[in-house]
């Protein structure tokens, strides 16, 4: 088996992002032979078709960037019920021009990330609808929401949740297990 290349796409772009330090602690549950990669979307300027015949440079790297990736793993907090600007434009990009989607036909995932109770449920519900629509084989169980985020993150930016931990390492085993589906 060769080894498989996982994007990771972190849709708060914010410094100390709560989304980012669960990101972070996720990419090391991942297993030998699978490498699992921020891929940053902050810089990418907003999505216009205007520009789909001569795109500026951070759209051509950003497609050839996720073009080689074997899988995507999102991870996200909400916007007002919904998925952040950063991330719904770093989607958009990657999907055009029509009939060029980066995105398709490979496996992905969701982890949806808050401080409140809710953990991010109408972010992740969102973000699936786009990916079905992108072809993205997005698992389906088991899901993950991390609420209250706050409560189980040391000083460090590390889990300190043995329950959590336990939850992320098996989450990632069953991406492991979709994405060896592919």
């Amino acid at each position: 088996m060769s080894e498989k290349t996982i994007g990771v796409f972190v849709g708060s772009t914010r410094k100390d992002s709560f989304s980012k330090k669960i990101a972070q602690n996720v990419i090391d549950l991942f297993p030998e032979g699978f490498n699992a990669q921020i891929i940053d979307i902050g810089n990418l300027e907003l999505y216009n078709q205007d520009y789909d015949d001569m795109p500026p440079t951070s759209w051509v790297k950003f497609r050839e960037a996720v073009g080689k990736l074997d899988a995507f793993l999102f991870v996200t907090p909400e916007h007002n019920r919904s998925v952040p600007a950063a991330l719904k434009n770093a989607i958009d990009i990657g999907s055009r021009p029509y009939g060029k989607s980066v995105w398709n036909a490979k496996p992905g995932a969701v982890i949806s990330v808050s401080p409140g109770n809710l953990s991010a449920f109408g972010a992740n519900h969102h973000l699936r609808q786009s990916l079905m629509f992108l072809n993205i084989y997005t698992m389906q169980q088991p899901e993950a929401y991390i609420g209250n985020v706050t409560d189980i993150l040391g000083p460090n930016g590390e889990i300190t949740s043995e329950n959590t931990k336990s939850f992320l390492k098996s989450y990632v085993d069953s991406f492991v297990t979709w994405i060896n589906h592919f």
